[in-house]
């Protein structure tokens, strides 16, 4: 230990006229730039031919020195600013409804749960025709904003064209409207349970906690935790949801930065975790950040299966620092290592963005890691399995994701005007005595011949030309949409997750491979 202090306070001696000698450097070329950066600033607004918007060149300016630090640092403009303080906050205050505009109409896509809008009854297919009595038809999703969001406890009147019913007023007062981090959460069968976690924001480990202790009610052994596409969020809450799942007194994760603020390390607190039931982490090349954190933790403790494909790889902390401005600048201050002294991060190149971020969409992705995956460091889990740092989380199991429709079928399902959507909630409205279980209509009913024509004639009927020839080879698939979405009309997001979770094939392969997942939980018992 003397030792150790007296080497740490030679190495500091020896350091310090290095160190004040590299800040007087510093300053020094900070000078000589800004400099260079006024007279640049001074002959582009003298000489430059035509009007020069300088706030949207000084932005581009401030974008491209955080490029330089690697690419995770950025500059947010003012104007981006508090749209992300609501995401990673998780709410806002307003009616709370998630919309589209469809055929010129404001269209309730859903109304959050709990939210104002889901008190008075509004419903999926709702079109808003006006608001505080001035007509709403071709209105931009900006006016929509300005209109309905508002102070809590403020008022604002709107008149609601549903399907089946003459128009009607409604008055809403406005409330904090909550952004959920989980996506859905659902019983899969009668001992799988289902979470998808879009986000790590402010308020996921009470979110996660009430999903998981749902799914726990009605009987779940067995969790499916599916982080794909989650591009991460808040360290604390990544930290807390590893904690889920985490019952001994371990590591979860830890920092390693420049100051000493930078530096920390996460235990798990052995009362909060689960080891109750068998545990699959779904993963793909967009699952980030905070996503990573919770698989790696997983992975490297033995607590349960890492499945689909390899993970983005950043494994870099940012810190968000506000500008007088309004703005912010988001700052890598640390670098984060999972449990086994992993590093996860992918190598990039400083400023070359592109070529960072496309190689997440090369075809070959996963066949160009596992060949370079001997040049990787190892690392041992808890129970000594080798796992590989420096390219994201590997998964245990590779399970690619596969996508079968064609073009047709996709010129239907990515349309501006959201037929399938459109189609089931009409549906959904004008035959309510179909629909009085979510169990019953999930085990018997069906997208007929029928009703699959009716579809068709909508496709004609919104203008939507399509190769009905191609869109037959694909009928499963479109049944499945459409079946989802009366669910969701009828009973929730959850419901309508549950029903597109038939044809997910990463979640089908993934039910295969509980018995391995069973094993991680026997050991720990």
């Amino acid at each position: 230990m003397l030792s150790a202090t007296c080497g740490f306070l030679l190495a500091a001696f020896l350091l310090t006229p290095k160190l004040y000698s590299s800040n007087q450097n510093v300053y020094k070329v900070l000078r000589e730039k800004i400099n260079v950066l006024q007279q640049i600033i001074s002959y582009v607004n003298h000489f430059y031919f035509d009007t020069v918007d300088m706030e949207k060149v000084m932005d581009g300016a401030f974008h491209g020195l955080m490029e330089e630090l690697d690419p995770h640092s950025t500059y947010i403009p003012a104007k981006e600013q508090e749209n992300i303080d609501e995401v990673f906050k998780g709410k806002f205050q307003g009616i709370g409804i998630e919309f589209d505009i469809l055929d010129g109409f404001i269209t309730v896509i859903s109304p959050v749960p709990d939210s104002p809008s889901d008190i008075v009854g509004l419903m999926p297919g709702d079109k808003i025709i006006a608001i505080n009595g001035e007509d709403a038809y071709k209105i931009t999703k900006d006016e929509v904003f300005k209109k309905l969001r508002g102070r809590k406890g403020t008022r604002v009147d709107v008149r609601i064209s549903r399907i089946g019913a003459q128009p009607f007023n409604v008055i809403i007062i406005r409330d904090n409207i909550p952004i959920y981090s989980v996506g859905a959460a659902t019983m899969i069968d009668e001992e799988t349970g289902y979470v998808f976690l879009r986000r790590f924001s402010a308020t996921t480990e009470k979110e996660v906690t009430a999903a998981i202790d749902k799914l726990l009610d009605q009987g779940m052994k067995r969790l499916l935790f599916d982080l794909r596409g989650n591009s991460g969020g808040f360290l604390e809450q990544a930290a807390a949801i590893s904690n889920q799942f985490i019952t001994t007194t371990d590591t979860l994760v830890y920092t390693i930065g420049k100051i000493k603020e930078s530096n920390q390390v996460f235990l798990a607190s052995p009362k909060k975790g689960h080891d109750d039931f068998s545990l699959i982490v779904l993963i793909n090349r967009g699952s980030a950040s905070a996503a990573e954190i919770v698989s790696g933790a997983v992975q490297d403790l033995d607590r349960g299966l890492v499945v689909g494909e390899t993970s983005f790889g950043k494994g870099l902390v940012q810190r968000q620092l506000p500008l007088d401005s309004g703005a912010a600048v988001r700052v890598t201050i640390a670098r984060y290592y999972t449990p086994s002294g992993r590093l996860i991060q992918r190598p990039y190149e400083d400023g070359n963005d592109l070529a960072y971020y496309r190689e997440l969409y090369a075809t070959d992705r996963e066949s160009k890691i596992d060949s370079l995956k001997e040049l990787r460091p190892k690392y041992s889990t808890k129970s000594g399995r080798v796992v590989y740092g420096g390219g994201g989380i590997t998964p245990d199991i590779y399970i690619p994701y596969k996508n079968s429709i064609n073009v047709e079928t996709g010129k239907v399902l990515r349309s501006a005007k959201r037929p399938i959507f459109n189609f089931s909630s009409e549906y959904a409205s004008t035959h309510p005595n179909e629909f009085s279980s979510f169990t019953t209509f999930r085990d018997e009913w069906k997208v007929s011949t029928p009703i699959f024509n009716d579809f068709l004639y909508h496709l004609q009927q919104d203008s939507i030309n399509v190769n009905k020839d191609s869109l037959l080879v694909n009928t499963e698939f479109i049944y499945n949409r459409i079946k989802s979405e009366i669910a969701g009309s009828v009973w929730g997001k959850d419901e309508a997750a549950n029903i597109r979770l038939k044809l997910d094939n990463q979640v089908i392969e993934s039910l295969k491979h509980f018995n391995e997942a069973n094993a991680f939980l026997k050991s720990l018992n």
